[in-house]
């Protein structure tokens, strides 16, 4: 228990030297987009995406799909190439629970640490193993295998963007900066 809590405070404080690293770094993505550059890699969906056309968006860049009072999330494959390849994953315990925006788990990459936030309020009902030996399947398949939990959720998912509209909102993100 005490290496662990160690672990976690330590992780806290890369996390936050992390989050300034990439504050940064939006910062000069930013520039280079008046200088002409192209900041975001545009990349084009495969048509076997067609089959989520029910996933659901938050602002955040995590994907929502619902069963009934269950759902299964994971991040967008924007998110995941903002990332960068994915070599560690802290999930939940099965049998957590979440409000509302709070952090359910974190992904290590090679450049950053990222946090995924629950969209709605939610219980874990079960974690992607696989995730354990092969982090990286995040990254290969963001919206399928890659998936992070799978929940039991209430509350209201209506603020929750379609594929239409997420993409509209990616596209204000980067015109933001």
């Amino acid at each position: 228990e005490p290496q662990v809590a160690a672990r976690r405070q330590e992780r806290s404080a890369e996390a936050l030297n992390l989050a300034h690293a990439m504050a940064a770094l939006r910062a000069t993505l930013g520039s280079l987009r008046f200088a002409g550059a192209k900041a975001f890699p545009v990349r084009s969906f495969a048509p076997a995406f067609r089959c989520f056309s029910d996933m659901r968006f938050a602002p955040t860049h995590e994907w929502f799909k619902a069963e009934g009072d269950s759902a299964t999330l994971g991040i967008s494959d924007f998110a995941q190439g903002q990332l960068g390849e994915v070599v560690y994953c802290e999930l939940p315990d099965v049998g957590a629970k979440f409000k509302s925006k709070d952090t359910l788990c974190t992904l290590e990459s090679v450049k950053a640490v990222g946090e995924v936030y629950a969209p709605v309020d939610c219980e874990i009902t079960a974690v992607n193993e696989k995730l354990q030996d092969e982090p990286a399947t995040v990254n290969g398949s963001p919206e399928d295998e890659g998936w992070l939990v799978k929940v039991k959720f209430t509350g209201d998912t209506s603020s929750l963007m379609d594929r239409a509209a997420y993409e509209k909102h990616l596209e204000s993100e980067k015109t933001e900066e």
